[in-house]
């Protein structure tokens, strides 16, 4: 499959800190006995960095802190070679960091300082964006302020690119976006939690079901369905990052949505075969090689 398209890539970069144990704690509850580790993470580091391991021409926009935080968050985009000429220096802020809990069945809780993340404001994301090459689309999601994500869905209108939005975490929208978003993103419980909004979008809408697999929707109509691979999973994080980069990628080199939804599954699945987000990203030979 190709997918070799040029994607500028709008979102969060942040410090994974992952600490895995044999159960997640409840509220109040203390558990012991988990083993420490340090992975570059974000959403939009991580979209990035899917993109680029399967084929894609990868730039990513974001805003990071001048500390060594930011260097060990950006240090796997560097050795993969994603265009980060758009990332910007904030020396009166933190670079984003996530603390992840993972219990021995892969399934996580996760908890953000977005820190920089959150001084990406809509003149910053368009100045640095005006400046770059074209691109054949643009993938955001919800770690950086709405107001930039609506400025950059208004822009990609405007000028007839391709518009994706992975709307996690969720968020309150403005009804406008969903006019301008060419395909959109969302898990089950954040389909839920736009409920009716999910009706104004005319494009493309993609809802993931974590192991059950994924659907397209156009309107209220199914028109692709896929299940992923039998995988051992053992880290879920990162997973519907590969997930939304691949099908993104697909759908902007024009491939059969039932063709791009599996796809994009397959690499979902991959992606929770190996610990951390980033570290368990796929390249396209890989996927091939395995499903």
């Amino acid at each position: 499959m190709d997918i070799s398209a040029k994607l500028a890539v709008f979102g969060s970069v942040n410090l994974d800190i992952v600490a895995t144990g044999p159960a997640l704690p409840a509220p109040g509850e203390t558990v012991t006995d988990a083993v420490l580790a340090f992975h570059p993470g974000g959403k939009g580091a991580n979209q990035a960095l899917a993109a680029n391991r399967l084929g894609g021409n990868i730039s990513l926009f974001a805003r990071v802190g001048s500390d060594d935080t930011a260097n060990k968050a950006l240090y796997l985009l560097k050795e993969n070679g994603v265009d980060l000429t758009g990332v910007l220096i904030d020396s009166n802020a933190k670079t984003g960091v996530a603390l992840i809990a993972v219990n021995d069945v892969g399934e996580n809780q996760i908890i953000v300082a977005p820190g920089a993340n959150d001084q990406l404001t809509p003149q910053q994301a368009l100045s640095s964006f005006d400046q770059s090459s074209p691109h054949d689309g643009i993938l955001c999601q919800l770690e950086i302020p709405v107001e930039t994500v609506v400025a950059l869905a208004e822009y990609a209108k405007a000028n007839n690119q391709f518009f994706a939005l992975n709307a996690a975490p969720a968020k309150s929208l403005p009804y406008s976006i969903f006019e301008n978003i060419d395909l959109l993103v969302v898990n089950e419980n954040e389909a839920a939690f736009y409920g009716d909004h999910l009706s104004i979008c005319k494009g493309l809408i993609a809802i993931t079901y974590g192991a059950r697999g994924a659907a397209l929707f156009k309107g209220k109509k199914q028109i692709a369905k896929a299940s992923p691979p039998k995988v051992s999973a053992i880290d879920t994080t990162g997973a519907g990052d590969a997930f939304t980069a691949a099908l993104t990628l697909a759908l902007v080199q024009k491939h059969n949505p039932e063709d791009a939804l599996k796809f994009a599954c397959a690499v979902g699945a991959f992606a929770t075969t190996k610990p951390g987000a980033q570290p368990s990203f796929g390249t396209a030979k890989e996927i091939a090689a395995q499903f």
